[in-house]
């Protein structure tokens, strides 16, 4: 049976008058140590905290696929000339000034990704996505996915793969184990 937010709230309102009825009234044949009665009184808060927090998740959860919905609906390919990429603060990464006064206050000081790009004649600033931020080559051309300022993938141009990830170093003792089954003809493992 699926209750409603309300029936919860009701519900946990019911319980935490209870615990509290009981913690404070004077008459009571059940006596709780007052230990106890302080542990119920968290446990309650608690699970309030808790349900609180799993309905203002799902909010953001679906306002976040809102977002990528809307994004997903305004990209556009464009092929441009990476300039440079900083991660800098957004007051002074050079985005249009309507960019800076609708992000959050609290934002503006903290550092985004930043991509400098010349697309067509104009040189722009464009904010990246974390994930692709480190596989962004500078000083190359690149086939990107835009919506709006905001890179949200990367393609190499003429067919110049980007990796992802960069090879792996070895560690001095892997390199030594490889140098002698080279040596002795081994398969290395």
């Amino acid at each position: 049976m699926v209750y409603s937010y309300m029936v919860y709230r009701r519900f946990l309102y019911n319980v935490l008058y209870r615990l509290l009825f009981i913690a404070f009234q004077e008459e009571v044949k059940l006596q709780l140590h007052p230990v106890t009665i302080v542990l119920l009184v968290i446990l309650a808060i608690l699970i309030i905290a808790l349900i609180v927090l799993y309905i203002l998740g799902r909010k953001a959860q679906k306002k976040q696929e809102e977002q990528q919905a809307a994004i997903d609906a305004a990209k556009q390919n464009v092929t441009m000339l990476i300039i440079d990429k900083k991660r800098m603060k957004l007051k002074d990464a050079g985005l249009p000034d309507i960019v800076v006064q609708q992000t959050p206050k609290l934002l503006r000081g903290s550092k985004v990704p930043i991509v400098k790009g010349k697309v067509g004649p104009q040189i722009m600033s464009f904010i990246c996505d974390d994930k692709i931020f480190d596989s962004i080559p500078v000083k190359k051309e690149v086939k990107a996915t835009v919506s709006g300022l905001y890179i949200t993938s990367v393609k190499g141009l003429r067919g110049n793969s980007i990796s992802s990830e960069p090879p792996k170093k070895k560690s001095k003792f892997a390199q030594w184990k490889e140098e002698l089954q080279k040596k002795a003809g081994a398969k290395p493992l």
